[in-house]
């Protein structure tokens, strides 16, 4: 096999192996034999282009119109002229497709169906143009260490999006790939070389000089590829937010676009419920009406996986000046505005806003994003409401019973999102769900009448000390021993609620807090709690509230429905007084003891997880400084090893015949190193006078400098053959002359190539190797005078 067809070969594996890194993202995985089949065709195309031999451009633009007919002839067949030649209409259906792909990836959570047409287009084309960027590099242009940046971008892409923790293993057959195509590459450029430019002697072997650099570097790529395994492992971290236990939930870039991740907010709950501390964390000012009764949200959570609730992975976007209507609410529904200014204590660090539902405009300072669908804000790349002030405008909804009793079917694509029950949901839930709200005539009855068993006849006791639990039998424990916290009210109803075909999800964040002297009301980390949030349409997103104790029960929950029989549930829970309490929190329902060993921080990341340090570490940002300046030095390697050595040949001459000599041979060897940095690559079997003539006749260089180089070779001349060879000065001089007349005559790619990327660096390879060989031959020497003989007693 020839070196090119080798290295198309190599690019093709390259290309399919860090595309593996997709592979968690969708499912079924039978994709990618299909785009290792197109990739197969897209390379064969550039080898019989190259064979013919055409011009580059040309073989990229063969290449490329292939792709986009096999493209066409998968996905826009009916479109297309002869069913493979796209017109205005295929492009028009590859742009639906792109759009239709895009909405999926918004709405589908990790892995998402492969059955979606745009999915499949994104990723199969993806990774064609991939491929033919990697093999445009690699192997028509002959440069393979830049194609590692569009092999780096598809598993960038790919790990961005991934949540799941196999990660290093794709990042390790990713790497594997690309070092493939680096070895490959080298192989066919050493085997052009060989060995006779380091000086080396040859031996007998057509590629004899050429096997140990291979080899060498093959134990180099090993060695680097378990440092990038195992280093991140050993920095430090320098997360600081209040998710960090369970991940960031930040979204990407600075433009408009981008995701957040699927975190889940609920951690060390039961322990913080427990907590002796009732620390405020946030100060609000709100309208005195309203100030009473105000739940700050912070995240809903509506994916249900059978073991807990967490938020879905959605697209996030800038912040808008005025936010769009809520969902499903209508406008014969009765509101007002409401003004509210929050205060974040200095120690509190949470990524997402607490706000009240719904917002109608926020004014915050710093960075932060929207998602659409929860109506939240989010921290972007490390923002936390640490220390922030801001004022939320927002919409106090007061439906009407009679309104949420005649909703209509909400639209059945949010009914099918958020009605949707895993299969290992326990048959207890459904079951005890039917029996509550059996004789309902809707879905408003059913959930008035499944707050009330909750909170009223079902004998549920609010209990901080009964283990959350996990798994899908957790919601059947606490149906059955009727003991828990917020956390198992919210699960419980929302889950009941879907079963019975009414959209839920859970919100977490502050119940009311305690009303301050000064007319603002203190938030305590024990008044963190969650509810679920029950849609139907013309109102929307609707809060109820299941766990006794706790909070205040909404107004449309406390009236008859018409035409049912439903009785009153009660007086709701009454919130604190406008005089401030002792008690922790702001209900009057728990005695103050209760409330010492009840109140019930939500499930939120802000409450679970607090730091009180103020910031990272000393050795922390000294660690990440040293890291940095790898970063830096790793690829300027090449560079900075060819300014030092400059550096040394350059200035290596002395008072002796002797250090004439050296030096003399120094500077000429930095010359032919340098021509071969701009691409004039030594030839061994030439003399001296000989090598200089062809470093003027290719570089093009101007009198001047042909002058010093032709001086050079003279020196080196004498030094090898008279007898006494004769001092010469200013050859470094003339060397210098020589580089500059190379460079000036050089394009603005080869310059820059030979700055960052010489080619002459290949002798470090050498020295390795040539190195690494001398160890072994002298143990190998060694190892008959370690052996005892056979006979001998010890």
């Amino acid at each position: 096999m020839s070196g090119r067809a080798r290295l198309a070969l190599c690019a093709w594996a390259a290309t399919l192996m860090a595309s593996c890194a997709l592979l968690p993202l969708v499912e079924p995985a039978t994709w990618i034999v299909q785009a290792a089949f197109l990739l197969g065709v897209q390379s064969l195309v550039g080898a019989a282009t190259r064979r013919v031999p055409l011009a580059r451009p040309l073989t990229v633009a063969s290449q490329a119109l292939v792709t986009l007919m096999m493209l066409t002839l998968v996905f826009a067949r009916e479109q297309a002229v002869a069913g493979i030649v796209p017109g205005p209409e295929a492009f028009r259906h590859f742009a639906d497709l792109l759009q239709q792909g895009s909405d999926d990836i918004a709405r589908y959570a990790i892995p998402a169906p492969l059955e979606s047409a745009g999915i499949r287009l994104m990723i199969i084309g993806g990774v064609l143009v991939i491929g033919l960027a990697v093999d445009t590099l690699a192997v028509t242009f002959r440069s393979a260490a830049p194609a590692g940046l569009p092999l780096l971008a598809l598993y960038s892409v790919a790990a961005g999006l991934s949540d799941g923790g196999a990660d290093w293993l794709w990042f390790l057959v990713a790497a594997a790939g690309y070092l493939m195509l680096l070895l490959a590459e080298g192989r066919d450029r050493l085997s052009q070389w060989g060995r006779v430019f380091g000086g080396a002697p040859r031996t007998p072997g057509a590629e004899s000089g050429v096997v140990a650099p291979v080899r060498t570097g093959r134990r180099i790529g090993a060695v680097a590829l378990g440092l990038a395994l195992v280093v991140p492992i050993a920095l430090p971290s320098m997360s600081g937010g209040l998710l960090d236990g369970v991940g960031t939930g930040a979204g990407a870039g600075n433009g408009s676009g981008g995701t957040i991740s699927a975190v889940n907010p609920l951690v060390s709950l039961r322990d913080n419920l427990n907590a002796d501390d009732d620390r405020q964390v946030l100060s609000v000012r709100s309208n005195p009406e309203a100030a009473a009764s105000q739940y700050l949200r912070i995240v809903s959570l509506d994916d249900f996986d059978g073991t807990t609730w967490k938020p879905s992975k959605r697209s996030i976007e800038k912040v808008p000046d005025e936010f769009p209507t809520p969902l499903g609410l209508g406008a014969d529904v009765r509101r007002a505005e409401i003004t509210t200014r929050i205060s974040a204590a200095d120690w509190y660090q949470q990524d997402w806003l607490p706000m009240p539902y719904p917002p109608s405009g926020v004014d915050v300072d710093g960075k932060w994003r929207y998602e659409p669908e929860g109506m939240t804000l989010v921290g972007d790349h490390g923002q936390t409401t640490r220390g922030a002030t801001y004022t939320v405008r927002s919409l106090d909804v007061r439906p009407t019973a009679e309104q949420l009793a005649t909703a209509p079917e909400p639209p059945a694509a949010l009914k099918r999102e958020y009605t949707e029950l895993p299969k290992s949901l326990p048959d207890i839930v459904t079951k005890t769900a039917r029996e509550v709200t059996a004789g309902s005539s809707n879905h408003y009855e059913q959930a008035v009448k499944l707050q009330e068993y909750f909170t009223v006849t079902g004998g549920f006791q609010y209990d901080t000390q009964v283990q959350a639990g996990s798994g899908s039998q957790a919601i059947a424990r606490f149906l059955e021993n009727k003991q828990g916290f917020c956390v198992h009210f919210s699960f419980a109803m929302a889950s009941m609620a879907r079963s019975l075909g009414i959209p839920a999800r859970v919100a977490v964040g502050f119940a009311p807090g305690t009303p301050q002297g000064d007319g603002s009301v203190s938030v305590g980390l024990k008044d963190a709690h969650a509810w679920p949030e029950l849609y139907f349409e013309g109102v929307g997103w609707t809060r109820f509230e299941p766990t006794p104790t706790r909070g205040t029960q909404p107004e449309y929950t406390q009236t008859e429905a018409p035409g049912s029989n439903l009785p009153d549930t009660g007086r709701p829970t009454q919130s604190a007084s406008a005089a401030p309490s002792a008690a922790p929190s702001a209900s009057e329902s728990c005695t103050a003891e209760q409330k010492k060993l009840e109140a019930c921080p939500s499930e939120s990341a802000a409450a679970a997880l607090i730091k009180d340090d103020d910031g990272p570490k000393w050795y922390v940002l000294l660690a990440w400084a040293f890291a940095g300046l790898a970063a830096l030095a790793i690829p300027l390697a090449p560079a900075l090893w060819r300014m030092r050595t400059r550096a040394v040949r350059l200035g290596a001459h002395g008072r002796t015949e002797a250090d004439a000599a050296l030096h003399t041979l120094a500077v000429w060897l930095e010359l032919t190193d340098t021509a071969w940095d701009f691409g004039i690559v030594p030839d061994g079997s030439q003399t001296p006078r000989k090598a200089a003539a062809r470093i003027v006749r290719v570089g093009h260089l101007e009198p001047e400098a042909a002058a010093s180089v032709h001086r050079v070779a003279e020196a080196v001349e004498q030094v090898l053959y008279a007898p006494r060879p004769r001092p010469v000065a200013g050859l470094a001089e003339d060397v210098r002359r020589a580089v500059a007349g190379l460079r000036g005559t050089a394009p603005r790619g080869t310059r820059l190539r030979a700055t960052f990327a010489p080619r002459s660096t290949v002798r470090v390879v050498w020295a390795v190797s040539e190195w690494w060989s001398g160890v072994t031959a002298r143990v190998a020497a060694a190892r008959p005078t370690l052996r005892k003989p056979s006979g001998q007693q010890s």
